[in-house]
Parts: C-alpha cells; structure tokens; sequence
C-alpha cells in the first residue's frame, strides 16, 4: 500500500464495538514483533520512546531524533504506522503544523495529539486546540496524507476518578470542537469507568479510543462500551522492563 492508502486503511480499522488494539512499541525492533504477531497497525508511546532512550516524557527526547525513529519504524513494518506527538512539539499553530508535516515525511499516517499544555499547566483552550488541530489537518492534505489525527484530552488521566463525572460535559464539548477542527478520533486516557465511557462514546460523534489500564482489563469490556479504539500506552514498555530484570537476576 501507498502511504496515502496506509491512511485510510488505518482509519478504516476503527470500528465501533470491534476495537482496533494498538500495543504500543518505542522502536524499529518492536514494531517488527508485534507485526509478526499479526498487529493491523503499529503505535508509538511518547512515554516508552523517550524512557528507551534515557528521555523524561513530556517533549524531553528532541523531535530531531524522534524523527529518526519514527522513520526506522515505518521503514521497518508494512502496516500503518501512529505516532504519538504529544503537543506536536510547539504551541503555535502553523509551528505545530510543519513538525507534523515531518512526521508525514517520515512515513507515519496517524498521530495522538494532546490537549495539555506540555512543560506547563493545564490545558489549551478549546478555541486554541482546535485552531491546532485546524492547522494540523491543512498541512496534511497538502502532503495528500489523509492523516488520521487521534485527539487526545487530559481532562482524566492522572486526575482523581471521583473527578471523572464532573469533567464529563467539557470533554463532550472539547469533542464536539475537535471533531469540528478535523479530528478523526477522541481519546480520553484515564477514563477507566465503563459507564461514562459508554456515554462518551455514545455523543463524542468521533471513534473513542481508551488507554488500558487501571479497571480497564479486557478488550471485550470496552468493546461493549462502544470503543473503537484500545491502546495500552506505556504499559508495554513497564512490562519490557519488569521482565528483563527477572532474566537478569536470575542468571546463575
């Protein structure tokens, strides 16, 4: 397949109650891996990649170098490839842009693409991340890539779940904005109660991805919550760590 047929492939693969299972990798090696364990897709971590390398999370791991791997990685596999951007690397819209245009070039057809302020406080505001992902959308088409961009909120993750209820109607309203933007996905990491993720799926008007973890333990589960979309963030990673110390301490 094209690049461009990679795109709308991988966009295709989003279906409502028959989740699309994305186990996220950092690199060219893992991507392989879990190609040939018959993965339709291949996802980034921001978390795992940076870690991997000696990075903190959080934009540390410099987008030259992101850039390269992303690059080893689509070379590598055969089937879509997603990345996860963060903040896109910039605030400004038309600066956000060209860094994914980069990512475009690298091979990748799809991107998350988070709603918090990176190495700051809080979230854009609606206006201002829709203006993003506005512009995000733009420098795609003029790259013929119909990127399938993965808009992440931060209203859940690493927020008390006795939280989760009152957030409810800004993250509807952030989807609502985002899907009007160009939007093809809503993801809302941290979200682990089935119940409000079955109301957000039933009126965010976009394919809602979720982050196993936490309550979250069976694909099915969220498959009946109406998920289009199942990723597992750093959890991967965690579990690559966990089980290369055991092999390590256990060498007689």
């Amino acid at each position: 397949m094209s690049q461009a047929e990679k795109a709308k492939h991988f966009a295709e693969l989003h279906q409502k109650g028959n989740p699309l299972v994305l186990y996220n990798i950092w690199d060219a090696g893992g991507a392989k891996a879990v190609q040939e364990a018959g993965a339709a897709a291949v996802a980034t971590g921001s978390w795992s990649m940076a870690a991997a390398h000696g990075y903190d999370d959080g934009e540390s791991i410099p987008l030259d170098f992101v850039l390269r791997i992303v690059e080893r990685i689509c070379d590598s596999v055969n089937v879509p490839v997603t990345v996860d951007f963060e903040g896109g690397y910039a605030t400004d819209p038309d600066e956000v842009a060209e860094n994914v245009r980069e990512v475009i070039r690298a091979g990748a057809v799809g991107i998350n693409f988070e709603d918090r302020i990176v190495k700051g406080e809080g979230l854009h505001s609606i206006s201002a991340q829709a203006a993003r992902i506005r512009a995000i959308k733009a420098a795609a088409a003029d790259e013929s890539i119909p990127l399938v961009l993965n808009a992440r909120t931060d209203l859940f993750l690493g927020t008390d779940p006795a939280s989760h209820e009152a957030h409810l109607a800004e993250a509807m309203e952030r989807a609502a904005a985002y899907a009007e933007a160009g939007a093809d996905c809503f993801f809302v990491p941290g979200l682990t109660d089935t119940a409000m993720i079955s109301r957000v799926t039933a009126n965010a008007g976009l394919p809602v991805n979720v982050m196993m973890m936490g309550e979250l333990k069976s694909i099915k589960d969220v498959a009946s919550a109406g998920v289009s979309r199942a990723s597992y963030g750093p959890g991967p990673f965690f579990e690559f760590l966990a089980n290369l110390k055991t092999a390590c301490t256990s060498i007689e």
